[in-house]
């Protein structure tokens, strides 16, 4: 039997296209199919795969995505999806409505979506918006799909063109993820803001002094981001989030399993309590930007 299209894809549809053709999407019997009959099937776990061919990145892996959610349902990030939230109601929706009639709901797309903490965040923050959540890993989209229900969510590449109409997003969300600018800049609507957090200065430095394989932060990184972003994007407000917080012996070993330095520490590592602190310090910059 044909899995059920989730209730919280039918406000997105009018944003999604095609992407094989460009064409518009509507529900079939366990997927979304285009007038051109691609068809898109729909996961038992409640997200659509839209991704197809070669996967350029592999996201989370399982351990990977199950940390993240456990580590981010701790709490212990609430101080940044806080300020991620502040920062989308940057987003200008007055005047989407025709002759003062209300408009469509708003729309956050959350690329790099992880298993959806950030984008619940926003939702809660702004009643009746709608929102899509974009990976590539299947295993984060499953807590996607379910983390808010007004929350969609999609496999997807970000360094392929979205599957996204032009102009139709009110925000735009990318988390500690890889970025787009120009597809970033195509999706928005004027007036819509694209939120950035990175990290900065001594993020995590405790898990970095002390567990070997810990990838460090790029100095250079912040002068590239803006090498990126200038073309397509000014920068609106930046808050600057920075606080030490405790940590348990499973909440350092998950936040250093949902992290690119995953792929890089020992099994040793983590089973050696002396290597694990018990505090951590979070520090990353957040920043809305506007269209040029």
């Amino acid at each position: 039997m044909p899995v059920a299209v989730p209730a919280a894809l039918d406000p997105i549809l009018p944003l999604l296209r095609c992407p094989s053709c460009g064409a518009e999407l509507a529900p079939a019997p366990g997927a979304l199919r285009c007038p051109r009959r691609h068809s898109f099937d729909v996961a038992r776990h409640g997200y659509v795969s839209l991704l197809t061919g070669t996967r350029a990145t592999s996201g989370d892996d399982g351990p990977m995505a199950r940390a993240r959610r456990d580590f981010l349902a701790a709490g212990r990030y609430a101080p940044v999806r806080d300020a991620v939230a502040d920062l989308a109601g940057e987003t200008d929706l007055a005047g989407r409505g025709d002759d003062g009639r209300p408009g469509p709901p708003a729309t956050v797309v959350d690329v790099g979506c992880g298993t959806g903490y950030y984008l619940a965040g926003v939702l809660d923050a702004l009643p009746g918006a709608v929102g899509l959540g974009l990976d590539t890993s299947a295993h984060a989209l499953r807590t996607a799909a379910k983390t808010h229900d007004r929350a969609a969510a999609a496999t997807w590449d970000v360094f392929r063109p979205f599957p996204i109409a032009s102009e139709q997003v009110d925000v735009v969300l990318d988390v500690f993820a890889p970025r787009n600018p120009a597809e970033f800049h195509r999706v928005l609507r004027p007036g819509g803001v694209l939120v950035v957090v990175r990290p900065f200065g001594g993020h995590l430095a405790e898990l970095r002094r002390q567990v070997p394989g810990m990838v460090t932060v790029d100095p250079a990184k912040e002068e590239r981001l803006h090498q990126a972003l200038d073309p397509y994007f000014e920068a609106a407000r930046t808050e600057e989030v920075e606080y030490t917080t405790p940590l348990t012996r499973q909440e350092a070993v998950d936040l250093v399993l949902m992290t690119p330095s995953a792929r890089h520490v020992t099994e040793a590592d983590l089973n050696d309590e002396d290597t694990l602190p018990s505090e951590v310090t979070v520090s990353v910059l957040a920043t809305a930007y506007r269209r040029r």
